[in-house]
């Protein structure tokens, strides 16, 4: 016998009108799938890929950066999945509808909403407590126009990713909204853990051998990293065209 409580089936539920047999299309080599034909669907299903673009962005910067802030930011999103995952398995509460592909079948929270908002949550807290040099009064007011943007780039597509789970009824609301408010709080806590308590180890750490094995670098002391490795570059370009028309003159 079926209970109310069970999951509802695709034919129960659509979030395109009173279509009984809704045709769910998968994004190619994703689980993220969208009614067929909706292109409202279609475009909260890509932005729902938030988090693999997001995760992909972290593994491309601690390569090639190597910085240890990096690396404990990125710690802390796993940190955030693997408390998701417990949540989801200790609450077992089922998702709107059953789909084949799909990771799991639990719900509550919703992975994406709690990623996203950590991750909006870390940058937050990030530029307004961390970021806070300013050069000149023109660059003050550019790197106030960067860090809106910034800003309102991160919470957009978190809040268009929550839209979407619920518009593409992998999450029920209130899934959702929990989800938003566990990763709120995982990101205040993992940045104050990571200001606090973890940043002022970082030049004890960079002087391991290993961490000399593997280049890694803190740059916690440094209050506008991009504007130091534009001037460093520089410099450094500028000495060896100096050294280079030097050799070439003798």
């Amino acid at each position: 016998m079926s209970s109310p409580d069970m999951i509802l089936s695709n034919e129960q539920v659509s979030p395109v009108g009173d279509n009984i047999a809704t045709d769910w299309q998968p994004i190619t080599l994703t689980l993220v799938e969208y009614p067929k034909g909706d292109l409202v669907g279609k475009l909260l299903a890509w932005i729902s890929l938030a988090p693999i673009g997001i995760g992909a962005g972290f593994v491309a910067l601690i390569l090639f950066r190597r910085d240890l802030h990096t690396i404990v930011f990125f710690l802390g999103t796993l940190v955030n999945e693997c408390l998701n995952i417990l949540l989801k398995h200790w609450i077992k509460e089922p998702r709107p509808i059953t789909r084949a592909q799909i990771w799991t079948e639990y719900g509550m929270p919703s992975s994406h909403s709690q990623f996203m908002c950590f991750f909006a949550t870390y940058v937050l807290l990030f530029i307004f407590i961390r970021l806070h040099h300013i050069n000149n009064s023109n660059s003050a007011r550019f790197e106030r126009l960067v860090r809106l943007l910034v800003l309102a780039i991160c919470w957009t597509a978190a809040f268009l990713v929550c839209v979407g789970r619920i518009y593409l009824l992998y999450h029920t609301l209130t899934q959702v909204l929990v989800g938003a408010l566990v990763g709120m709080i995982m990101g205040s806590l993992w940045f104050l853990l990571t200001h606090f308590v973890l940043s002022p180890y970082f030049p004890m750490v960079v002087l391991w051998r290993v961490s000399e094995l593997f280049l890694l670098r803190d740059t916690t002391l440094i209050p506008n990293i991009l504007w130091f490795e534009y001037t460093v570059t520089r410099h450094e370009a500028r000495a060896r065209a100096r050294k280079l028309v030097s050799m070439k003159s003798q």
